[in-house]
């Protein structure tokens, strides 16, 4: 008997090598995964001007990112999409990415079309394309839930998302959707995977996720690093009991001597 529906993930287009230089960007589902690059030694820029929900936002963050970056631009790029809905600034018209606390009544919210969330994301392709033209992209659409909307609010929103993210994977190359928003919704269909507040993902969801995404995307090369970086960083990590111990210097400096090694096979590993 099978207890639950597992997403079928089709085969990438393109892998993701060990210490890859990387770009997420959008809500606070890509802090959540991009922190795992980070962690992993990946050189793993997350969000560098605060976590963007919205297409729009992601363009916007998109293009300071590439004003700002004077060295080489990522390779991959990860764009996760929160929401749909959209502050403009009455007296410019325009989106603004964070309303800083000011007054509702300087906003107008509204919604963007599908149209509109696909062209928002093809420029911000073409944008770090024109940089790098190797880029490589994945698309996903945050599992988190808005209560605000309300659930049929939030759920019409997503549908936008999932539209737009399917239109511009299809229609551009080297482009994939990875779909954690079903693995959430429907793998892990319980309320067991979710946070006390019952939006968010459960730190267990998000390291499913994250194994889910290491067998889509990981080459060879990368996960046979991991098998000797996670030993090294779970060492790393380790609280003796005593930690002027004899065996805890001798532990200590073993591992010093398994990470010189490493970083001597993989020069672009960063401390």
């Amino acid at each position: 008997m099978v207890f639950r529906t597992p997403v079928i993930i089709d085969k990438s287009p393109f892998a993701i090598d060990p210490c890859e230089r990387m770009l997420f960007v959008g809500s606070c589902f890509a802090d959540n995964i991009g922190s795992r690059f980070v962690d992993d030694k990946f050189r793993a820029t997350v969000n560098p001007f605060g976590v963007m929900y919205n297409p729009a936002s992601i363009l916007h963050t998109v293009e300071r990112y590439l004003a700002a970056e004077t060295a080489e631009v990522a390779r991959t790029a990860v764009f996760t999409l929160g929401t749909n809905r959209v502050y403009i600034l009455n007296e410019t018209g325009e989106i603004v990415d964070n309303c800083q606390k000011r007054p509702q009544r300087l906003f107008t919210e509204r919604s963007l079309s599908v149209d509109e969330c696909a062209a928002y994301l093809r420029e911000a392709i073409a944008r770090l394309r024109n940089r790098r033209p190797d880029m490589r992209v994945i698309l996903t659409v945050s599992p988190i839930r808005y209560a605000k909307y309300g659930f049929h609010g939030s759920a019409v929103s997503k549908a936008t998302l999932l539209l737009a993210a399917d239109e511009v994977a299809r229609q551009t190359d080297a482009c994939v959707y990875f779909p954690a928003y079903e693995i959430v919704c429907d793998e892990l269909r319980d309320y067991r995977f979710y946070a006390p507040d019952m939006l968010h993902p459960s730190q267990q969801a998000v390291d499913y996720i994250w194994e889910r995404f290491a067998d889509t995307f990981f080459s060879s090369k990368t996960k046979a690093f991991m098998s000797e970086w996670l030993p090294i960083k779970a060492a790393l990590n380790h609280r003796p009991f005593n930690p002027d111990s004899a065996e805890h210097r001798a532990f200590i400096e073993k591992t010093h001597q398994k990470l010189v090694a490493l970083k001597a096979r993989y020069p672009q590993m960063e401390d």
